[in-house]
């Protein structure tokens, strides 16, 4: 299959004063579009083109041959989501009711959550990102942090819900204070209907 960059789903202005114009423009049409495109560009003669993106990514992170492919399709799924994973007068506790209590349940409630979530996000050393995912083995919730483009999904977990902790994510509105725009996220943007939607869908489980 061929990927495609997906529009953005609100204007490029909408989500300010959290996350300027000028990041979305770069971030999205800039950084996004390259792992669009290199994706493309390496998948071919891989035997992979026929797998959706998913499986793809999976089967790529699997052979350290195709580390580079990885790359590109990790970043390419992540955002796919990212952008989804804010709107406009997001953010907050507005938590679907089943989601507050597996949240609860699972790691202490909405303010041990953003902590811990913050913390992952802070420590995580150079680029790459801070997740709320599924332990599709285990059903629990679990706070996790993974390198450049790696993902739950390619450890065999759910993304319900991820930061992009990369520099050009956050540089522009909040130069080097990563933890202020961490918590501009959790407080002014995530998406949580959209989070409870990947949640309400179960484990996310890929045959590679």
């Amino acid at each position: 299959m061929t990927f495609e960059l997906p529009p953005l789903p609100y204007a490029y202005d909408a989500l300010q004063p959290f996350m300027s114009k000028e990041t979305l423009e770069f971030h999205h049409d800039k950084h996004h579009k390259a792992y669009v495109d290199k994706g493309n560009e390496l998948i071919k003669g891989t035997g992979l083109e026929s797998k959706s993106l998913e499986e793809a990514m999976v089967a790529a992170f699997k052979d350290k041959a195709k580390a580079g492919l990885f790359n590109q399709l990790g970043q390419h799924f992540n955002h796919i989501h990212f952008w989804h994973w804010m709107k406009a007068g997001g953010g907050g506790k507005k938590i679907p009711g089943t989601l507050e209590k597996k949240i609860q349940s699972d790691l202490g409630g909405f303010d041990t959550f953003r902590g811990k979530f913050i913390e992952a996000g802070v420590t995580q050393f150079g680029s790459g990102w801070c997740w709320l995912a599924l332990d599709n083995a285990s059903g629990k919730l679990e706070i996790m942090k993974t390198p450049n483009g790696e993902n739950p999904v390619a450890h065999g977990k759910t993304a319900l819900l991820g930061c992009d902790v990369w520099e050009h994510s956050y540089y522009i509105d909040y130069r080097n204070a990563r933890q202020k725009y961490l918590e501009a996220f959790l407080d002014s943007l995530v998406n949580w209907d959209y989070v409870g939607q990947l949640w309400e869908k179960g484990p996310m489980k890929i045959a590679a």
